[in-house]
């Protein structure tokens, strides 16, 4: 105490640590309460306000439930998309079939006469040194490339199938 009287002498213990209760606290308000309100629902909003988060979620789940509100808000939104099926299903359905653009792809196996073609293959596919390629290939089955475009995952499996590899797209 005395080396805090002595660094701020203007403040003592019982000013620095004086709490004072919630209700007699001015709490500045968000909203304009300049404005005329009628009591009660000034007083409601108070009650509302002076409510724990729990209690305030059981209050949103009762209000829900006794009004009748349906949990979500916003359904003519909802309903906008739902609508369209059902005009779908009066037409002849027709299967759309997406086409995968994104390929893997992967080195099942290799001739045994062809596996230093392909290290070296592999070497400058991936980038790796000559001992990872050689690891990588001895490996097999293993995802040589993913994500690649179709055009592009044709070309390395072309190029390994002619050296003597097996390869397949995923």
């Amino acid at each position: 105490m005395a080396l805090a009287s002595r660094f701020f002498p203007r403040f003592t213990c019982a000013t620095v640590f004086k709490l004072t209760p919630l209700s007699t606290q001015h709490i500045p308000r968000r909203w304009n309460s300049s404005a005329p309100t009628h009591p009660k629902i000034s007083s409601i909003v108070d009650d509302i306000s002076s409510l724990t988060l729990l209690q305030t979620a059981e209050l949103v789940s009762t209000l829900k439930t006794r009004l009748n509100i349906p949990d979500v808000a916003l359904q003519s939104f909802a309903a906008a998309p739902a609508a369209a099926p059902a005009a779908a299903a009066e037409e002849p359905e027709e299967e759309i079939v997406q086409e995968k653009t994104m390929f893997n792809v992967k080195l099942q196996s290799f001739e045994a006469s062809a596996k230093p073609k392909i290290i070296k293959e592999v070497k400058s596919l991936l980038g790796l040194s000559l001992v990872d390629s050689k690891k990588f290939v001895e490996s097999a089955p293993k995802i040589l490339k993913e994500g690649l475009a179709k055009e592009d995952a044709e070309k390395i499996q072309k190029t390994l199938i002619d050296l003597g590899a097996k390869v397949d797209l995923e």
